[in-house]
């Protein structure tokens, strides 16, 4: 599962062909045996640390925002 709007449709082609991959090589199983179903959920649909991610990120990002610029993030 991701959350919804955070995945581009090329990133998802990579996910399946690259699960696909590691379940030929790590199980043998045949690529046309395979289905991968991505589910995209909406934020206020998902818990993380014990909060709605929706929460969660809006914290991360103040976070974020608040910490002084290091020289690596001014390059």
């Amino acid at each position: 599962m991701i959350t919804k709007g955070n995945v581009t449709r090329s990133q998802k082609q990579e996910l399946v062909r690259d699960f696909t991959d590691s379940l030929v090589r790590v199980l043998g199983k045949k690529p046309e045996h395979t289905h991968i179903v991505i589910e995209e959920v909406e934020t206020d649909n998902w818990g993380f640390a014990g909060m709605l991610t929706t929460d969660y990120r809006k914290i991360a990002a103040k976070e974020q925002r608040s910490k002084p610029a290091t020289r690596k993030s001014l390059k």
